[in-house]
């Protein structure tokens, strides 16, 4: 009879232990592809968070402190009854204004609004679906095929994230509270820019 040396009998006790503890945590963690709404869902909100989505789509007012989000109209874009005069002629090293509500957004591009994000069908993304979201932030194109997305958003950035991340973020925008806010179109620029 042939000895087995004593490395492979270690070996063989190490793995067949691995299998025992790894496999039956393996059977019990559910894939990314089975994660439940709620899961979604604040995984959505973490990343809407971090990504700084309200800088631009929740209006700002003056609170104590200075400037903050007004959270009572989270994500709903640029105010309708915010009505704003021409943006002023930007000059030096400055490329772009802001207006106070840090909604409208003035360069060479034209003025550009930030978009209501809430799921009002009307106004916001509540007729969208996930391929009309996932279009759009891919394409930098309105519904993926319309106009541009304009400055000041990431696009260039944003459509980097996993079909995962864009569904939890979609699912996100779907959970929170409609705001029934009519955003403008964009305006287009005073003075054309120059072909390159």
């Amino acid at each position: 009879m042939k000895r087995i040396p004593i490395e492979y009998a270690v070996l063989a006790i190490a793995v067949a232990a691995t299998v025992a503890v790894v496999a039956p945590a393996r059977a019990q963690t559910p894939s990314k592809t089975t994660d439940s709404t709620a899961e979604k869902i604040a995984r959505g909100k973490y990343i809407v968070t971090t990504s700084g989505c309200n800088d631009c789509h929740t209006p700002w007012v003056m609170g104590p402190k200075g400037p903050e989000p007004d959270m009572s109209r989270m994500l709903s874009g640029h105010p309708e009854s915010a009505v704003l005069p021409p943006p002023p002629a930007v000059q030096g090293p400055w490329v772009m204004t802001a207006s106070a509500t840090n909604t409208a957004w003035a360069g060479p591009w034209g003025v550009s609004f930030t978009a209501n994000l809430t799921p009002d069908a009307e106004t916001g993304l509540g007729k969208w679906t996930q391929r009309n979201f996932n279009e759009t932030i891919r394409t930098g194109r309105h519904m993926g095929r319309g106009r541009p997305i304009l400055p000041p958003m990431p696009i260039l950035m944003y459509k980097n994230f996993t079909d995962a991340d864009m569904e939890a973020i979609f699912t996100y925008l779907q959970s929170i509270p409609a705001v029934k806010n009519r955003v403008p179109e964009p305006l287009p620029p005073v003075t054309p820019v120059a072909a390159k």
